[in-house]
């Protein structure tokens, strides 16, 4: 269910949301980024994801996520739970009057990335790095970050 957006902007200045990170790895081993286009974590290179949304069970909603996100269709049976993590952004989707808390569960997923088929909606370029590219990249969102080195939480 899509939320009007003032009704929406109420939500996440009282109440944390809940999300699906998808940590997308190919055959050789890299990590799927896309460089946001919108807040919160504009600018910067981050796994794929989305918001669970009301009456959604996790099954359907990684369906969801997976076809917008990746331009395919996986099921939650396919990824492996990294886990749960807490993410807090200064600013929201509207703005930076308030901020956004998440909680991200993350979800590990072995693809072909030949193919995916990424869309340009949230993320406007995308590059796969290597897990050692990823956590010296400053340009890495810190929570993306975060799936592979849990000392940097």
């Amino acid at each position: 269910m899509y939320l009007p957006i003032d009704m929406f902007k109420n939500i996440i200045e009282y109440t944390p949301l809940i999300s699906i990170d998808l940590v997308v790895v190919n055959g050789a081993d890299e990590i799927l980024l896309g460089w946001r286009s919108n807040r919160p974590a504009k600018d910067s290179w981050f796994v794929p994801g989305g918001r669970i949304q009301k009456n959604e069970t996790m099954d359907n909603a990684f369906k969801r996520l997976t076809l917008n996100e990746l331009g395919m269709e996986f099921q939650l049976h396919q990824a492996e739970l990294i886990g749960p993590f807490e993410h807090f952004y200064e600013d929201n989707v509207t703005g930076d009057d308030y901020n956004t808390h998440y909680i991200a569960l993350g979800y590990k997923l072995l693809v072909d990335n030949i193919k995916l088929k990424l869309p340009t909606e949230q993320h406007s370029k995308y590059t796969w790095m290597n897990t050692d590219d990823l956590l010296s990249n400053s340009k890495v969102h810190r929570h993306s970050r975060w799936y592979f080195d849990s000392s940097a939480q």
